[in-house]
């Protein structure tokens, strides 16, 4: 499966040809470096590991820098690896054909990605902390306070523990951490790529804030 890395830019929108007003994500996508090439010789499987995103030494294992020496490159922010990579799907610029893909060279977006593919696109959600019933689970609460309530507005209500199960059953919705977990959104359409910025539009919202890194699969 081909792929790169980016990192999120904002949110925009466009006119189609329609004139319909469509809501895209900008993502900074590449140029990613072929960290490691994998074969089904060596490792089992067939994959490619590429890397984005500059990071200072001082904050990279020593395992990592001598890793990505192999690749002769910087450290890198991010690593991903993408299992089955076609580097013969690639698309040829306009310039001339591709060579040959190995370990070192650079995956642009317009090599890997056109517009109008559908592509699914992972990453972490916002995280939104500790948070109770009604913002995490869309819980009424206890509205009617008129009745001998007090300060139960936002309460869950009773969660069914008593003399029996004397436990709270795994999986009862009730607070907690909310957010920052993985998230997958498939069959997004690419609208836009601008080849000499490393820039892709995206149709529609990606998990993540501003600035996180994301996995784009086609």
């Amino acid at each position: 499966m081909n792929g790169l890395i980016g990192q999120k830019i904002g949110m925009t929108s466009v006119f189609n040809k329609a004139g319909k007003n469509i809501a895209c994500t900008v993502v900074e996508v590449g140029p990613c470096v072929i960290t490691q090439v994998k074969t089904t010789d060596t490792d089992g499987y067939n994959a490619l590991q590429i890397g984005f995103g500059e990071a200072k030494a001082k904050n990279t294992s020593k395992a990592m820098i001598k890793h990505l020496e192999k690749a002769g490159t910087a450290p890198k922010r991010k690593i991903s690896e993408f299992r089955d990579f076609n580097v013969d799907a690639l698309i040829a610029p306009e310039e001339g054909e591709l060579g040959p893909k190995g370990l070192g060279d650079l995956l642009t977006v317009g090599e890997v990605f056109a517009e109008g593919d559908k592509v699914s696109v992972s990453g972490s959600s916002k995280g939104k902390g500790f948070q109770g019933v009604v913002k995490r689970y869309n819980f009424k609460g206890v509205n009617d306070a008129t009745h001998g309530q007090h300060n139960r507005q936002r309460a869950p209500g009773s969660i069914g523990a008593a003399s029996y199960p004397a436990k709270v059953f795994k999986g009862m919705r009730m607070g907690g951490r909310m957010g920052n977990t993985k998230i997958k959104v498939q069959n997004l359409e690419v609208i836009k790529i601008f080849p000499d910025k490393n820039l892709i539009l995206i149709k529609g919202a990606l998990p993540g804030h501003k600035g996180a890194f994301v996995r784009i699969e086609k």
